[in-house]
């Protein structure tokens, strides 16, 4: 393994796949990522080279034996359908989250993913700040009594981005990830189509019947932040723990991460906590969403 290098393609040239570019073309020197070569990359549009990298069809990407993984950063919408044709094509697979806009494509993801012995990658850089390691470190070992995380941003277009639940899936990783399991005993959605204007507000217990909140809430004009008040029996955290700026890029932190696994480098253990943690928080996701649309029950 330890000459073995991995092709990769990126697909998809938003802002995340202009990070990966970049990340792939630079890697950390002796890092995992040395182990990663760009071939290229593939979008609709025709952009013909970026820096050095030069544009490939997908239909090339897909048949190419030198190229033996895809980082995929195409819409949301278009996740399931890539990734299911690079899996197919015996790829590894690297996907921007949310992998799939529904539990039950996201599961046979999975599936196929381990059939074919590859590996099938969701990012989440949203376990990789600084910020979130230090409340990850500041809620540890505290009882929770109740919680709310709070979630503002611009509008977003679900016809490509999905429901709330999905799009905002780093919020629910987050709470997932800081109190352990967690069931849904409600969810709601509000929305002003004439003001572009939505909230979704979802209620959960943990495993020790606490409750936890998580508002996302998106309009014209709102600014992205994150607003958190989590009770413990030792006192109340409104805000987040002062944290030191990385010095390395959360893409390339998640790229580091990625070659590691294709090198054989994670732990079982890990795998199957990532497994869990990914396929329960797009399974909660799921739960949200039927909640959200079933018709109001009307009480006589």
């Amino acid at each position: 393994q330890i000459n073995k290098m991995f092709g990769t393609v990126v697909v998809g040239v938003g802002i995340a796949g202009l990070a990966r570019i970049r990340d792939l073309m630079n890697p950390l020197p002796s890092s995992p990522s040395e182990h990663l070569k760009l071939f290229g990359f593939v979008s609709r549009r025709s952009f013909g080279n970026i820096n050095e990298a030069k544009q490939i069809s997908l239909e090339d990407a897909l048949r190419s034996k030198e190229i033996h993984a895809a980082f995929i950063s195409t819409e949301n919408r278009t996740h399931e359908e890539t990734i299911r044709m690079f899996l197919e094509a015996g790829k590894h697979v690297l996907v921007e989250y949310p992998m799939a806009l529904s539990a039950k494509a996201a599961h046979e993801l999975w599936e196929m993913a381990e059939q074919k012995g590859k590996v099938l990658h969701v990012e989440h850089i949203e376990l990789l700040t600084e910020e979130y390691k230090q409340l990850k470190k500041e809620v540890a070992g505290k009882d929770l009594v109740k919680g709310t995380l709070h979630f503002t941003g611009s509008v977003l277009d679900e016809n490509k981005t999905g429901f709330p639940a999905f799009s905002g899936i780093a919020r629910l990783t987050w709470l997932i990830d800081l109190f352990g399991d967690l069931t849904v005993t409600s969810a709601t959605r509000e929305k002003q189509k004439d003001k572009n204007y939505s909230r979704m507000t979802v209620h959960f217990q943990t495993a020790n019947k606490k409750p936890l909140t998580w508002i996302e809430e998106r309009g014209p004009g709102m600014r992205r932040e994150k607003k958190i008040n989590f009770c413990f029996t030792s006192g109340c955290l409104e805000n987040f723990p002062q944290a030191p700026r990385s010095a390395v890029g959360l893409f390339m932190q998640d790229q580091n991460l990625f070659a590691k696994k294709l090198l054989g480098q994670v732990s079982k253990e890990e795998l199957a906590a990532e497994k869990w943690r990914i396929l329960r928080c797009l399974d909660l996701a799921q739960v949200i969403q039927q909640h959200c649309e079933q018709p109001e029950k009307i009480c006589s």
